[in-house]
């Protein structure tokens, strides 16, 4: 990812944070099927490896799972939020009118070669743990318990899962850091006042 050095997540705790924002991630690989990506709910262990560790699953039908099997390298992307700058959230531009459009926005990608597996037990664990945590917070949380045994133990077989443990990190975040201070402004009361709610998470995030 191209990352200007004023742009640029240097610390672990942030890119873990952004990445347990991120409820959907994509998995690309590249193995003997070419170019192949899934959208994927992703698990993060922190305190697993450097830099962490992710865990998931492929339905058993999608392909892409035999290339980490094969050894691919995985590119793991987490799109935070992300807003349309317009030229005329800048006061420079009535100053001098020298201005253009960009996009303002957060990511992270996480590179590895994983680990896949089909073992029952794991894979019930990772699909439990994946549950409660998207569960939580709703006022009567479903479990996997609540499925009967023989009905979940059939959906496990049509899993397959991974791990992958995070060899490499890069995070962006750019935030018009490459404007004044006025212009900052400027972009950051613009985005609060749009009715998109993109726009307000990353005025959000200017603050």
């Amino acid at each position: 990812m191209y990352t200007p050095s004023g742009f640029a997540i240097k610390d672990l705790d942030e890119l873990h944070r952004q990445m347990l924002d991120t409820r959907l991630a994509m998995l690309v690989t590249h193995g003997e099927q070419g170019l192949q990506a899934s959208h994927l709910p992703l698990l993060l262990r922190p305190e697993q490896g450097p830099n962490g560790t992710l865990y998931g699953h492929f339905a058993k039908a999608n392909p892409q799972w035999k290339a980490l099997q094969e050894g691919a390298e995985a590119l793991v992307i987490f799109a935070g939020a992300d807003a349309y700058v317009s030229p005329g959230f800048y006061p420079s531009k009535a100053e001098h009118g020298k201005v253009v459009p960009t996009w303002n926005y957060v990511a992270v990608h996480a590179y590895g070669t994983a680990e896949v597996f089909t073992d029952a037990e794991r894979l019930l664990e990772l699909v439990s743990a994946l549950t409660d945590r998207h569960e939580t917070g709703r006022a009567q949380p479903w479990t996997v318990a609540d499925a009967p045994t023989d009905y979940i133990d059939g959906m496990l077989k049509a899993i397959v899962g991974f791990a992958l443990p995070i060899q490499r990190l890069e995070g962006k975040r750019k935030l018009s850091q490459n404007r004044s201070a006025a212009d900052i402004a400027g972009v950051r009361e613009g985005l609060a006042a749009s009715p998109d709610a993109h726009a307000q998470a990353l005025a959000h995030l200017m603050r």
